[in-house]
């Protein structure tokens, strides 16, 4: 019986046109700025996006410190959401490795960062405190879809007060799907935006940091200061090339996947966040652990949570969401 995980959607292995694409990619030495296939995935998703430049890492928690230091000086502080990947789920590196104090805030229910809560967070300009130089947000957050009305405002709003915007875009493509938009009408709202090619994506490895040419170059700097420097990286960013051709139309398949889970659940009755993209976070409680053991003898990989995250991506078919079902109905 095949395995079907819906840990992340981390787990997608690479898809036969990617690998020979990766076979056939022109490779250099991407440190002297040499590799032809980095060259061009790194302009290539910049002029997608909107930007001047982009920046190819090994990771996307290396793209977002890349940003936040880029931006940010020893002793700045940047405002977050609580559960942001950023603050979350990244080591603390920006505190640790760029001396940046993170401001985290209780994000709203649609995964946004409230601005009034933001503008209270802002520190005075008083040798006391942090510099206030940053708001990162994240799009789409634990699956949610920021509106461009939200964008808008959040971009007139750090003008204002003269902060930058970072965006954790790890699954930006996923929410430019969602809204039926090219990704450059929410990327253009921001400073940076850090795109990840590992997740929906499906490419192996690698993230892409855009934004203009002064912040490229000092993040290209840091680069090499924390070990990013790769070498012959196109075989690579080859597979991220093939991704952004060929993989990101086809999210909405992930999509629709996620709803029918969502209501195949809800309809056995679990309780059930709304669905947006490509996760289905279902309330569980003290059963995880049993859920876990029980889904895995079915087959089905999840993580053991009492706020269970279920996530689709390409290596998880219409028929794979019904055996989900199933299992989940025999365990119910």
């Amino acid at each position: 019986m095949s395995l079907i995980d819906l840990r992340s959607d981390t787990v997608t292995q690479p898809t036969l046109g990617m690998r020979e694409a990766m076979l056939r990619a022109d490779l250099g030495d991407d440190v002297y700025g040499e590799d032809p296939t980095v060259n061009r995935l790194e302009a290539s998703l910049a002029e997608r996006l909107g930007f001047a430049g982009g920046l190819f890492v090994p990771t996307g928690t290396m793209s977002n410190l890349l940003g936040l230091m880029a931006h940010c000086e020893r002793g700045d502080e940047y405002i977050v959401g609580q559960q942001a990947h950023t603050y979350k789920y990244e080591g603390g590196g920006a505190a640790v490795l760029g001396s940046i104090q993170p401001q985290p805030l209780d994000a709203e229910a649609d995964g946004s960062l409230d601005l009034a809560k933001v503008a209270a967070a802002i520190k005075a300009d008083d040798f006391h405190f942090a510099r206030t130089r940053l708001l990162a947000l994240e799009n789409t957050m634990q699956g949610k879809v920021l509106s461009l009305d939200y964008l808008a405002a959040a971009r007139e709003f750090t003008r204002r007060r003269g902060l930058a915007l970072h965006l954790d875009g790890a699954r930006l493509f996923n929410a430019s799907v969602a809204l039926g938009v090219e990704a450059r009408e929410i990327a253009r709202h921001f400073d940076s935006v850090s795109v990840c090619l590992s997740k929906g994506l499906g490419a192996p490895v690698g993230s892409v940091l855009c934004g203009d040419a002064t912040l490229i170059g000092k993040a290209r700097r840091l680069r090499k200061m924390v070990g990013g420097g790769m070498r012959q990286a196109g075989i690579l960013a080859a597979a991220g090339l093939y991704a952004l051709d060929h993989q990101v139309e086809r999210l909405a398949a992930d999509h629709a996947h996620a709803r029918r889970l969502g209501d195949g659940l809800r309809a056995q009755g679990f309780e059930v966040e709304p669905v947006q993209t490509n996760m289905v976070y279902v309330a569980i409680g003290e059963r995880a652990d049993a859920l876990k053991a029980h889904l895995r003898q079915h087959g089905v990989v999840v993580s053991a949570a009492a706020r269970l995250r279920l996530v689709t991506h390409l290596d998880v078919s219409e028929a794979d969401i019904a055996r989900v079902l199933d299992a989940f109905a025999a365990f119910a």
